[in-house]
């Protein structure tokens, strides 16, 4: 038991620096590169009066509203996350629970947003159908996926995060990683100062 315990908490630490960033034309992009992009663009959202959307199902939706939180309360940013259960069940009842977050994003997106997509299997559909509605309505797109990599949610973003797993816990917990990694260097951890790397975060300005 000590073995597999080892080997599982050594095989999810590995996953965040495996993770694979393609961009909307599936280029390969470092994930450096991909960090200073996403707190770059983050920023520039809140900066023009926009909102960061978060969407998932299930352990994703958990994570789509702890980032909406995350992002709004300890980062400064405009952020939402469409999980109310009455708008599900009522979108679900009367459209499909494929469009439960196409819905509420063609009624509460407006150009110039950002929609944070969050599927393990990258096959959801209304994920996808989400992922379509942000596009219609000129929001930019991130999407966080694994199982397959040729999933259809990887070719549908301007970023796309793919974690090169098939266990869900190991890619959830990796998706949450990388997304707090995001928010957690656009407050300041680790920037540099002549007294060494800062650790305390710190919250944007609204």
């Amino acid at each position: 038991m000590q073995d597999r315990i080892v080997s599982y908490f050594e095989t999810l630490a590995r996953l965040p620096l495996a993770a694979e960033v393609t961009d909307a034309r599936g280029n390969a992009v470092p994930l450096h590169a991909f960090f200073s992009a996403a707190v770059a663009r983050m920023r520039a959202v809140h900066a023009a009066g926009n909102k960061i959307m978060f969407v998932g199902n299930g352990g994703s939706a958990a994570i789509a509203s702890h980032m909406a939180n995350d992002f709004s309360k300890n980062g400064g940013m405009r952020a939402c996350c469409f999980a109310d259960g009455a708008a599900l069940t009522c979108l679900g009842n009367d459209f499909g629970y494929e469009f439960v977050f196409a819905k509420q994003i063609e009624m509460h997106a407006r150009k110039g947003d950002l929609l944070v997509a969050i599927s393990s299997s990258g096959n959801s559909k209304n994920i996808l159908f989400a992922a379509d509605a942000a596009r219609n309505t000129g929001s930019g797109i991130f999407t966080f996926s694994g199982f397959s990599p040729d999933n259809k949610l990887r070719r549908l973003g301007d970023y796309n995060i793919y974690v090169p797993a098939q266990e869900y816990g190991f890619v959830e917990v990796t998706h949450e990683a990388l997304c707090h990694a995001v928010l957690d260097i656009a407050c300041g951890w680790g920037a540099e100062t002549a007294a060494g790397p800062v650790v305390q975060q710190k919250r944007l300005s609204a």
